[in-house]
């Protein structure tokens, strides 16, 4: 009760720290909160008698992060780790819980920074951006910073976030440390050279100290598991079940994933990263397209393994990037493939619907004095990279296991079966295979904190995934109703996954509404969307009643049609314009009641 009341007051801390504040006390008894109390009291004192020690935060490293998979915390968490070791004080944090009026204090910011969607701030990047680029933001001249911007060059808007950053902060006469990095997928090794380039550039603005000031956001979250996207835990498959009928065209797999003793714990919006290895079917075709010898020994890093191994477990066949075609557009001499190549939007549309295998079966290698080693293929190829799928399940529900909805990605090209790297796998796994897996956090995607907040779930196709976990988590806490669900599918009778759930949940009075659009059971379509116009009284009234929203499914098209739809109705049933309308919206996603994960 005092920490609600507080964190209601103004206050030095963040919002994220002050949650962690409660996680901590919300577990410790009385005599260990007495302690406590008593501790920070003494620490607090001692700073007032010891000036010198206040003037240690003047020497403080501050690193910043917006991550929308989990690869920017990654990085920013080994250079504080790196940074602490060698003797800096640190300040670790998601740049959604860092308290943007502490940006005029700040001497030395180090930011890593992904881009998400077409050009777009990470969810916990956003407050930041926006801060930066408003008439509010500060002048910076006392401040140093350097900024490593992640991205996936197959995108137009490469690392445009971090160009968004580096040069707003340099406009407001902040001082750059080092040029802009940008990485791209394979990021690894640009990024360990970062570490070592930033820590080396800030040792003559800070002194080296054996004291470490280390911020809430440093220290090791509560419950934080050993098992990582670097360190992931095999766990064991129980099923995957086809849960689309027979007369479908899609292939949608429920998956049931034991965690056993690895600890691992997740909550209700949460994705599993699903590390994969590649169909042997697909890398035989290559090797055999290639001419290479399955068994020649390769050495990648430190490894050495036999060319498949190397092609089955650790190189990526199933996703083409930009520089693979124009190098592949060059090795082959094809004049198709090298004007292809030097058009983005042409080249965009290409690697979507094209593997390397189709590559080497389509552009082959004719010319007798061009020859590609074993050596030369793996330089070509990204590293193999995990998938991430929203958690269809609750651990309230499911204890130790993990649920997801997969949807098998398949097509026919020339002839050949192709299909997408992670979901085939999940598709095909039988019980007792081995999957390694992590837990990756999404704080941006979470029921509301009040029980008694209205939901709103908007979920078409494998994007009900991570609602079948929001309604196991509110029926596990005794919540009924006030909740909403948009569902949409082509056929009822085909692809209304996880019908008998969603029927006994309102049954029971667990969900009091469910709006469905299966677009092609009737001679004109009908998405999620028109779903959402033909309701716009009933949703507007439950906006204003204080409910959350939530999205979750496909980025390119579904989630801007929905977004305009309630825009629309903003306007018909709220009376608001156009600009009052995406106004509306935007404060709704600032105070967390719009929430999106989209992919």
């Amino acid at each position: 009760m005092l920490l609600k009341e507080l964190s209601s007051l103004a206050s030095p801390l963040s919002q994220g720290q002050v949650e962690k504040l409660k996680q901590l006390t919300s577990e410790l008894s009385a005599v260990q909160l007495a302690w406590v109390s008593g501790y920070l009291a003494a620490t607090a004192n001692a700073g007032q008698l010891a000036p010198a020690a206040q003037a240690q935060t003047a020497q403080t490293v501050t690193i910043l992060y917006g991550s929308q998979t989990g690869n920017g915390r990654g990085v920013a968490k080994a250079l504080a780790d790196k940074a602490q070791a060698q003797g800096y004080a640190v300040n670790l944090a998601s740049m959604g819980e860092y308290n943007v009026r502490q940006l005029k204090q700040e001497t030395v910011l180090l930011l890593v920074v992904s881009t998400h969607g077409e050009g777009e701030a990470p969810d916990d990047a956003i407050e930041l951006h926006k801060f930066l680029a408003s008439k509010r933001a500060p002048k910076l001249d006392n401040l140093h910073y350097s900024v490593l911007a992640l991205g996936d060059s197959s995108y137009e808007f490469f690392c445009q976030t971090g160009k968004d950053f580096s040069t707003r902060l340099a406009l407001l006469g902040a001082k750059s440390l080092l040029p802009l990095v940008e990485c791209d997928v394979d990021y690894e090794a640009a990024a360990g050279q970062w570490h070592a380039d930033v820590l080396e550039a800030v040792k003559p603005l800070i002194e080296t100290s054996s004291a470490s000031v280390v911020s809430i956001g440093t220290a090791k979250a509560i419950g934080e598991s050993e098992f990582t996207k670097q360190n992931p835990y095999s766990a064991e498959v129980l099923a995957s079940q086809k849960i689309t009928g027979r007369g479908s065209d899609r292939d949608v797999r429920h998956v049931e994933i034991d965690l056993g003793d690895s600890g691992l714990s997740y909550q209700a919006g949460d994705a599993l990263g699903v590390w994969f290895s590649n169909n042997e079917v697909l890398v035989d075709e290559v090797l055999v397209g290639l001419s290479l010898a399955a068994d020649e020994l390769v050495t990648l890093g430190t490894e050495s393994l036999t060319l498949k191994q190397a092609l089955l477990e650790k190189k990526e066949l199933t996703q083409l990037y930009p520089g693979l075609v124009k190098a592949w557009a060059e090795l082959s001499g094809s004049a198709e493939l090298l004007a292809l190549s030097e058009d983005k939007e042409q080249v965009r549309h290409f690697i979507l619907k094209h593997q390397f295998a189709d590559l080497v079966a389509q552009y082959p290698l004719t010319n007798s004095a061009v020859t590609l080693s074993a050596a030369r293929l793996l330089e070509l190829l990204r590293p193999l990279t995990p998938r991430l799928y929203s958690i269809a399940s609750s651990q309230s529900e499911v204890e130790t296991e993990v649920h997801l909805t997969v949807a098998l990605v398949e097509d026919e090209r020339h002839g050949a079966a192709r299909f997408g790297g992670a979901s085939h796998f999940l598709a095909s796994a039988q019980e007792g295979t081995q999957v390694k897996v992590y837990v990756e956090s999404n704080k941006h995607f979470r029921l509301p904190d009040n029980p008694d907040t209205p939901v709103i779930m908007v979920g078409p196709g494998t994007g009900v995934a991570p609602f079948r976990a929001f309604m196991q988590e509110r029926v596990a806490q005794g919540i009924q109703g006030d909740s909403w669900l948009f569902f949409g599918n082509p056929h009822f009778e085909q692809d209304f996954l996880y019908q008998t759930e969603w029927q006994q949940y309102l049954k029971n009075g667990d969900l009091s509404r469910i709006d469905v659009a299966f677009s092609r059971d009737q001679a004109h379509k009908v998405y999620v969307q028109h779903r959402i116009k033909e309701q716009g009284q009933a949703l507007w009234q439950w906006l204003q009643n204080g409910a959350h929203l939530y999205i979750c499914g496909d980025a390119e098209r579904m989630a801007k049609d929905v977004h305009q739809a309630l825009i629309e109705v903003a306007v018909e049933v709220g009376g608001l314009n156009n600009e009052a309308a995406e106004a509306y919206f935007e404060t709704l996603r600032s105070d967390k009641r719009y929430q999106k994960d989209v992919y």
